[in-house]
């Protein structure tokens, strides 16, 4: 494979002279991601590879390919969000699948570091403001003639959870609750609607101790309710055992609002981010009970399908929660 990145650089970077140290790093079912250091004559330069995991050609059965996301990607930096740089899409010449190369940042990822670490202290007072004003950039970006962005209204995106629960063949009575609940309480169809990353998350961004670096791993980016990215990034599950600060588990619901507030110009509506909150909760489990599907079955027997396979109680008691009259919003 470093011949094969060296012959796809070499027209881009002069001076190239190899590729090391290449590695791959944590990755999706869907997609794999691997670094390594470019040699030049000026130095080092450090590069992501993130491509189809497991094949020369990633048709995604949903979703926007490779290409679309790097292309997406190169427009977030033009609105203001901090990503990557992309430095090359992979067409057929470069035999390495389908994929892009994008800048290495240096960061920490992992929510239980970023929660945790006093060298994250102070920005855990500001981060839920951090990502407010960077979602309001998010839904700037103009997703015009990138193929494969979904457009959903709410009752189209609750249609789709809902046949995702019915494929799995695995009710729950919590689960029927709260799709009960989603249908008496659905929402208008909103016009416009904006660009949504789909994922944004703790886990999802990568930090230094002093600011929010990058925004990663845009595949589930869709068009829909701005109000769907505010209520997914509130979700228990996101919040690493932070239960009491909804943001990720670093923050505060109004500091993310206002600060979403301040930078969009629209007003946030908190029933509507609630009902998304409680959407994606429910998204959630069932994706874990699609994982532990997976795990009893063989298809996938690794220990990562059967430890996420076990959380879809975590996820019926935090939908308990959520349906709670009194608005407890915490286990």
């Amino acid at each position: 494979m470093e011949q094969r990145l060296v012959g796809a650089l070499a027209p881009l970077l002069p001076g190239l002279k190899e590729v090391s140290h290449l590695r791959p790093l944590s990755g999706g079912a869907v997609q794999e991601t691997w670094a390594f250091d470019v040699v030049r004559d000026e130095g080092t330069l450090p590069l992501i590879l993130r491509r189809a995991r497991g094949t020369l050609r990633a048709d995604r059965p949903y979703g926007i390919n490779l290409g679309g996301e790097a292309e997406l990607i190169r427009r977030a930096q033009h609105a203001g969000v901090p990503v990557p740089e992309v430095h090359h899409v992979l067409s057929p010449g470069d035999r390495l699948g389908d994929g892009f190369i994008m800048s290495f940042i240096e960061g920490e990822t992992i929510p239980r570091r970023i929660l945790r670490d006093a060298a994250y202290g102070d920005l855990r007072t500001r981060l839920a403001a951090e990502c407010g004003s960077v979602l309001a950039a998010v839904h700037r970006i103009d997703p015009s003639g990138i193929a494969g962005l979904e457009r959903r209204q709410p009752a189209q995106a609750i249609d789709r959870i809902y046949q995702d629960y019915l494929a799995l063949d695995a009710p729950g009575p919590v689960f029927e609750l709260a799709f009960r609940w989603l249908g008496d309480n659905m929402l208008p169809d909103l016009d416009p609607l904006s660009l949504l990353h789909g994922d944004f998350r703790n886990g999802n961004l990568l930090v230094s101790p002093d600011r929010l670096r990058a925004v990663l791993d845009w595949e589930g980016a869709h068009i829909g309710d701005p109000h769907e990215d505010l209520g997914y990034l509130t979700i228990p599950s996101w919040r690493f055992g932070e239960i009491d600060r909804p943001v990720g588990g670093f923050g505060s619901r109004e500091d993310l609002f206002a600060a979403y507030e301040k930078a969009s110009g629209r007003s946030v509506d908190p029933k509507r981010a609630h009902f998304w909150e409680l959407a994606y909760t429910m998204n959630w489990g069932i994706q874990c009970a699609q994982m532990a599907e997976q795990f009893l079955t063989g298809a996938d027997a690794s220990v990562e399908r059967g430890s996420i396979g076990r959380r879809r109680s975590e996820t019926e008691l935090d939908l308990l929660c959520l349906l709670d009259p009194e608005g407890r919003h915490a286990r």
